[in-house]
């Protein structure tokens, strides 16, 4: 059983609307040698969001909170989380998702997600599907009605 330290998590940042001011990514699956499912701590700054919202076709979602408080966004309603909450998003309901960290202060969330060969990603608000393959190099945008397209997070702050 291979133990993932603090230290050996893989860290990703991404810029924020915000000068300064980065969301992370410690990602603990990579490093532990899973291939079934992902996991991560999001460290989300205050007035950022952790995506576009967003639905998998394919693949299920849960997200933990354990520190901070975040809104969840699915579909049109909002609901305030704190630590020890969670939010599951079974593969396949239409009803798109995000994490908005409205609060003065950081917050973190244990995101764990299965992992489909085939994956369909759709992003309501933006006309936007992502169509992933795992064994191929790159994912593949299209608009909703299949039509080639860019991404939607090319212009995009969390």
């Amino acid at each position: 059983m291979p133990v993932v330290r603090a230290a050996q998590r893989q860290v990703e940042t991404r810029e924020t609307s915000q000068p300064g001011v980065e969301n992370r990514e410690e990602w603990i699956s990579e490093p532990g040698g899973l291939t079934q499912f992902g996991a991560f701590i999001h460290v989300l700054a205050p007035g950022t969001r952790s995506s576009i919202k967003h639905w998998h076709a394919s693949e299920d979602e849960l997200a933990f909170v354990l520190e901070g408080e975040v809104t969840l966004v699915e579909g049109e309603a909002e609901h305030l989380l704190g630590p020890g909450d969670a939010a599951a998003f079974p593969k396949d309901s239409p009803l798109g998702h995000y994490l908005w960290n409205k609060s003065a202060l950081p917050a973190k969330c244990m995101i764990v997600g299965t992992r489909a060969q085939l994956d369909r990603i759709t992003y309501p608000d933006h006309d936007r599907v992502l169509h992933r393959d795992r064994s191929q190099p790159d994912d593949i945008w299209t608009d909703a009605a299949g039509k080639p397209a860019g991404s939607p997070y090319q212009d995009w702050w969390p």
